[in-house]
This record gives structure tokens, C-alpha cells and sequence, in this order.
């Protein structure tokens, strides 16, 4: 091409207006646009189960046109941080990151920074099988999630014990301490900032917070010390009393099972109501293990995916939101064979076909039944976290 005629071709393109995001609310059109399409989901790697589920949405996917690829994290904060280079160079179209896995702080820092496409979620055809008054569905961590992001799992802690060790477990933050207190090192939590360390310091605080309206707003806008000094009073006391007296703490909830496994400790907890029951199936439990919640409920909440305002493939991530919202891949979901993750949906409203899917699964002994789980607590708002990470480690952190 002469190079007149090249500069004129590239200050027609530079002209031309940048081609509009695709409209939610026109379905038909989005699964047209979606169609070659190839969505990178960012989303934690770290569990084979997890990895083979994604695949598996690949898959079907697939069948409706797209191509998803699982870019795998080891911290969501990543994709966060991508975006928003993204941002600060200007790129704001065809960014790398279509879909994210995301909940909690990265949700909110996302959202505070416009570093999301939206609202798009509440559109999606099978949103409508969810539960429109489950709050969880809608704020995340106390932010509402505005239609910005998609729910696609639910979880709950749940604690797990040996029967045959511990018939009546502690159903309390206050008994817990007492029955510690009775058999020092039979108990211990992983270190935050672990995920699940990091719950277990909120469960607690929620348990024994004078002020629990505090808890939905951000840290710095609570009377923090009084909020948090009876949570620091019950970590005095527990501390000298947990597995190792408090100077050695699991990394993950994979070594708090091997701890019970190994029967240094009586109980343990996790994020996932099917935890035991999985554990128990693989061998790495015995069959006497059960489940227990703490009579004044415990924390839950959802996982959710969300699309960066850049996205290449908007489209495309809004088919693979919808095929995680359908009956048949929340029912895979929740098979504890396949993953064991709560539902979304709203079951009893499901058509009788698509409730056959449920009622197929076969659940372990140490699964509790829906009613069983008690109150499902509201997350507190992501800087309560941040801040009690931060506490914790000045005040009983140690080295690995």
C-alpha cells in the first residue's frame, strides 16, 4: 500500500466509533455476537476438582460456540491488579481478562475503581431459577453487586468433628473455648491471611460483637477497638490452648484434615457443607466424622463471576455466566463426587425435570441437610477482614 493510502486507512480506523458492548437485556443477539468467541476466565487454580469442573463447563461451552479458557490464579488479586494496569495504559478495549472468579475485597476494589462491565447479571436467561429474596445473591460482603456480577456457588462454614472421639461437639465461640480449655491442642485454625483462617476470626467476631450493625459498613467508620476487644479477649485465651499452644498453625484446610486424620485434632471446619463427607469418600477421613454448626448460624456466602469493562469477549463470558447458573451444571456442582458446592438456585421452584437432578445426588453421612445449616450469616463488610488479618498477625502471627 502506498503510503498515502496507508495513512488514510489508518485514520479512517482511528475515525471509526469503537463498536458498542453488547446489550444484556437482547439475548438473542448476545449469543450471536458470542459465536467464535474465546473467553479467558481467570479464576483460582488451585484444586484438581475445581480445574476439572471448569473443564467440564469448557465443554459445554463449546456446544454453544465459545471456547473458555481457564487462566489459572493463585490469587484473585491478580486479575485485579491486570485490569487496572489495563486501565492506567488506556487499554479499554480487548483486555485479556473476560471473566473472573471474585468475591469479597477484589469485588468491591473492582467496582470502586469502574473496573467493571455492567450491569449485565440479573439478564441472564437462567438468573430467573435463582431466588429473588436471597440476599446473598445480591450484595457481596455487604457491596451490592448492582447487576455487575454473576452468582454461580454458595458456601457456608460448617465445622466437623470425629463422633467417635467427640459425641456432643462445642456449638459455640464461648463453649468452643471451654472444651479447648478442657483438652488443650485438640484444636486449631489456619493462619491467616488463609481464607479460612481469616473466617474463622469473622465467625468469631460476629459471635461475640457488641455491635453488629457495625459490621455492614466499611472498618474505618466503626468504633473498632470496642467491636473488636471481646474477639481479641477470646483469642487471649484461646491461643495457649490450641494445637502446638498457638506457636505453629496449618497453612490451608487441607493439612486441618490431615491434622484430624492423623487425630492431633478433634475438630475441624471448612467453607464447603460437603467437606467431611468428600473427605470421608477419598479416605482421609474415617466414616464416624460429622458435621455441626454453631446454634447462632454461621458465615455464607456466594461466589460469583464477574466481566472487567475492557473484556474482549463480553458476549462470550455472559453464555458461560448463564451455562454456571443452568440446572444441569448446579447440580454437577453440587454432586459431591464432581465438587460438593452449594446451589444457587432456588430448588423448590425447579421444574420436576430439572429437580430430578438434585434429588439423583447421593450426599455422604457428614453432609447436613439443607434445614440442618442453620442461619446463614451475613458476610462483614471486606475491610473488616483486611483489617482483622492485620491485627492478628501483630498480635499472635508466626513465621512458617
Amino acid at each position: 500500500m502506498k503510503p498515502m493510502l496507508a495513512a488514510a486507512a489508518l485514520a479512517a480506523a482511528l475515525a471509526m466509533p469503537a463498536l458498542a458492548d453488547p446489550d444484556p437485556a437482547d439475548w438473542d443477539a448476545v449469543t450471536a455476537e458470542a459465536q467464535g468467541q474465546t473467553v479467558y476466565w481467570n479464576a483460582w487454580g488451585g484444586s484438581d476438582v475445581i480445574n476439572d469442573f471448569i473443564t467440564w463447563i469448557g465443554e459445554q461451552a463449546a456446544e454453544q460456540g465459545v471456547t473458555l479458557e481457564h487462566v489459572k490464579l493463585t490469587d484473585t488479586a491478580e486479575a485485579v491488579s491486570r485490569v487496572l494496569a489495563e486501565k492506567t495504559a488506556g487499554k479499554d478495549e480487548g483486555g485479556a481478562i473476560d471473566l473472573i472468579w471474585i468475591n469479597g475485597e477484589n469485588f468491591a476494589s473492582m467496582k470502586a475503581q469502574d473496573l467493571l462491565f455492567g450491569p449485565w447479571a440479573e439478564a441472564l436467561p437462567n438468573r430467573a431459577l435463582t431466588d429473588p429474596q436471597n440476599s446473598a445473591l445480591s450484595a457481596d460482603f455487604t457491596v451490592p453487586t448492582d447487576g455487575m456480577e454473576s452468582p454461580w456457588g454458595m458456601a457456608q462454614l460448617v465445622f466437623f468433628h470425629d463422633s467417635a472421639r467427640l459425641p456432643e461437639p462445642p456449638r459455640t465461640m464461648p463453649t468452643l473455648l471451654a472444651w479447648a480449655q478442657a483438652n488443650p491442642g485438640r484444636f486449631t485454625f489456619p493462619q491467616p491471611p488463609d481464607f479460612l483462617g481469616a473466617t474463622f476470626l469473622k465467625q468469631a467476631l460476629i459471635e461475640f460483637s457488641p455491635d453488629l450493625m457495625a459490621l455492614e459498613g466499611p472498618v474505618e467508620d466503626a468504633d473498632y477497638e470496642a467491636t473488636t476487644a471481646p474477639l481479641w479477649a477470646f483469642m487471649d485465651e484461646l491461643t495457649p490452648n490450641l494445637w502446638r499452644q498457638g506457636r505453629a498453625y496449618p497453612q490451608n484446610g487441607a493439612r486441618l484434615v490431615q491434622l484430624m486424620a492423623d487425630n492431633e485434632i478433634d475438630i475441624g471446619f471448612d467453607f464447603n457443607p460437603n467437606a467431611a463427607s468428600n473427605a470421608i469418600a477419598n479416605g482421609q477421613l474415617p466414616d464416624s466424622v460429622r458435621s455441626h454448626v454453631h446454634d447462632g448460624g454461621t458465615l455464607g456466602n456466594a461466589s460469583f463471576v464477574a466481566i472487567p469493562y475492557n473484556a474482549n469477549a463480553k458476549a462470550g463470558a455472559m453464555v458461560v455466566a448463564d451455562i454456571l447458573l443452568s440446572p444441569e451444571a448446579q447440580a454437577r456442582m453440587a454432586d459431591p463426587e464432581v465438587w460438593g458446592l452449594g446451589t444457587v438456585l432456588d430448588v423448590a421452584a425447579l421444574e420436576p425435570e430439572q429437580l430430578l437432578l438434585f434429588d439423583r445426588i447421593e450426599f455422604g453421612p457428614a453432609t447436613l441437610k439443607p434445614e440442618e445449616l442453620g442461619e446463614t450469616l451475613p458476610e462483614p463488610h471486606p475491610s473488616w477482614m483486611v483489617k482483622l488479618e492485620e491485627d492478628w498477625t501483630a498480635r499472635y502471627g508466626v513465621a512458617q
